[in-house]
């Protein structure tokens, strides 16, 4: 991730009334975070591939925040939230103001168009609506494998689970914003999510596989289905949240499309659920082997799990029986997660451990290959997830002592 520090201005608000705060976790996380310059991009560099999902789910993480709490104040913070996306946005929205060269990167660039909206509506920006056109433009000219499935990136006929994360909750807030009158949306999303879920499912765990291969010539694909063998938690993660990130955004759209998102949110809440581990509620890196020598236990995607599992409790999208067991796994990895993975610095920011760096299809895609990839400390994968599981725990909590 590239660094910009930015102006103390910027990141501490009042030092006097922070110290007299009892700051809650995903706060403090999220100032952490602003603190250390993250998930914004340096003047004059180029970014990686991976840079914009991080921008743009730590962007999400906040805008959440913002929509709670309404203000950093309110949530005894030290961070301007509003200036930090400004800033973030700012420093990705150059890279995305062509279609052609937007193609070039993951689906994960979509993940960036939360932000760009959140700027669009606040001050009505005309760079912020070219680059959420040319972001929806992009899709259009997104390669597609032979059953129409959007490739991840630049590896032909692959689909990862990653990238729905990223694209489904954006073509529901573009359509909504920009096309309310377009009505192929629904109906490409279904297709989409299907497409993964068809080729992807494991029948003896309920679970989804990190994706495929459409011509079924990868090194690693299924000969039958084209899957990749391994149940990666980070990857399924992302799913998770597109489903349940979805079902808040679909209240516009035909009922058909709420009606597949909520049958593919309970299925697979329960088998991650099941999946869970009986020690320490959370979810091993390779899902279905737990406890198999070098496999551990993951905090960016058991973060995901427990962001997920806690917000569809919360939204009422689980029947009653799930939505308890759902709220109970996410209980108890939450505390897993604030015990074991949190680290209180002498500064007064919290780091994060545990978090894988990257996991890619263009591998072996082997077991090994997964248990052998670096963790990394204070990843944004790991922290913007933190930041949302602590926020959906907060809201819970305060429902119920309201």
């Amino acid at each position: 991730m590239y660094v910009l520090f930015l102006p103390l201005a910027l990141i501490f608000l009042s030092a006097k009334n922070v110290s007299a705060c009892n700051r809650p976790y995903s706060a403090w996380m999220a100032d952490s975070v602003i603190s250390r310059g993250q998930a914004v991009v340096q003047q004059g560099s180029i970014p990686s591939a991976s840079t914009y999902l991080q921008v743009g789910f730590f962007q999400s993480a906040i805008i959440r925040l913002i929509d709670y709490y309404h203000t950093p104040g309110s949530a005894c913070a030290q961070s301007d939230w509003e200036s930090y996306l400004q800033t973030s946005t700012d420093s990705i929205k150059p890279y995305l103001l062509n279609a052609t060269r937007d193609t070039s990167y993951p689906l994960d660039r979509l993940s960036t168009g939360k932000g760009l909206l959140h700027q669009y509506e606040q001050f009505h920006t005309s760079t912020a609506s070219d680059a959420l056109h040319s972001l929806r433009d992009s899709i259009n000219l997104q390669p597609e494998n032979a059953l129409g499935g959007y490739w991840y990136f630049e590896y032909p006929n692959w689909s990862y689970l990653d990238g729905m994360y990223s694209l489904i909750p954006f073509l529901l807030s573009y359509t909504a914003r920009f096309d309310a009158k377009n009505e192929s949306v629904s109906d490409d999303i279904i297709h989409q999510l299907d497409l993964l879920w068809t080729h992807c499912y494991q029948n003896e765990s309920g679970l989804l596989v990190h994706g495929y291969d459409a011509s079924k010539t990868a090194s690693w694909a299924n000969p039958i289905t084209g899957a990749s063998p391994i149940v990666w938690d980070r990857s399924l993660g992302w799913y998770l949240l597109a489903l349940v990130d979805s079902l808040e955004l679909s209240s516009s759209f035909p009922r058909r499309l709420y009606d597949y998102l909520q049958r593919r949110l309970i299925q697979l809440a329960e088998s991650v659920v099941s999946a869970a581990d009986s020690e320490t509620g959370c979810w091993w890196q390779v899902m279905t082997l737990p406890s198999k020598q070098g496999n551990y236990i993951e905090s960016s995607g058991s973060a995901m799990f427990t962001t997920a599992l806690f917000r569809a409790a919360r939204l009422g999208y689980l029947p009653e029986n799930l939505t308890s067991e759902a709220r109970n796994a996410a209980e108890k990895c939450y505390s897993h997660l604030l015990n074991t993975f949190v680290v209180k610095n002498e500064n007064g920011t919290l780091g994060y451990n545990g978090t894988v760096s990257v996991c890619s299809l263009n591998s072996s895609a082997s077991y090994e290959y997964y248990v052998s990839q670096p963790l990394l400390y204070n990843s944004i994968h790991g922290t913007a997830a933190f930041v949302q599981a602590s926020l959906e725990q907060e809201m819970l909590n305060d429902a119920e002592n309201s």
